[in-house]
């Protein structure tokens, strides 16, 4: 069985074939760091099993999570085209099973097969919105809509099966938002008062989507 399913795409299996001839296969327990920013990037990384959080160290004891990649993802993919070191770090949230795919293989297979290399183009742009969208929020949002925004960024559909807030502390919550700790609890207390959300323990339930969408557009 080939490593490579769960990515949906249109590609040629061989192509895929030819990339696990090329690749390690690596398991991670939850909690465990798989690369950190500024170290060397020897391999291209693509998430096999389990989730994983990306973030940046923006000081000594500082982040701000970016997204969360599940099976089917790639990561440090700028390696491709020269990078060499990872611009960012990531960590297994749940037990994860990773593949590190020599840079050059990936490279050729690209150049091989134009319809895997768009859907990749198409991915890359989609997390480019993603990345502006946490710049606008970081810029220009205020405490309340920076947490709204994280609150439905973790809400999607890709995350619901996973139970993704039973699997996060106050603190990742936090640093999605880039707020306080203690501003994320705060808020969150606000939202629960206002029917927005339902607390439970590390559980969090969105009962009116449009109310926490409206607090991300104006906040």
């Amino acid at each position: 069985m080939s490593d490579f399913e769960g990515f949906k795409g249109d590609c040629k299996l061989e192509y895929f074939t030819d990339l696990n001839e090329h690749k390690t296969r690596v398991e991670y327990v939850k909690g465990e760091n798989i690369f950190k920013q500024g170290a060397f990037a020897p391999y291209v990384i693509y998430v096999v099993k389990g989730l994983v959080k990306v973030y940046l160290q923006t000081g000594f004891d500082k982040q701000i999570n970016i997204s969360i990649s599940k099976p089917g993802d790639f990561l440090a993919f700028s390696s491709v085209f020269g990078e060499t070191v990872h611009t960012y770090s990531t960590q297994a949230i749940t037990n994860a099973e990773i593949c590190m795919i020599e840079k050059e293989s990936l490279k050729q297979i690209l150049i091989d097969n134009p319809q895997f290399a768009l859907e990749i183009t198409s991915r890359n742009y989609r997390y480019e919105k993603h990345l502006l969208e946490i710049i606008k929020n970081v810029s220009y949002k205020q405490m309340r809509g920076k947490l709204a925004s994280s609150l439905l960024y973790l809400s999607k559909n890709d995350f619901q099966k996973a139970n993704i807030f039973q699997l996060l502390t106050r603190q990742d919550l936090a640093d999605f938002a880039s707020i306080s700790t203690e501003s994320a609890i705060k808020f969150l207390k606000e939202f629960e008062k206002e029917g927005i959300l339902k607390l439970k323990g590390k559980a969090i339930e969105v009962k009116d989507v449009q109310k926490l969408e409206s607090i991300s557009k104006n906040g």
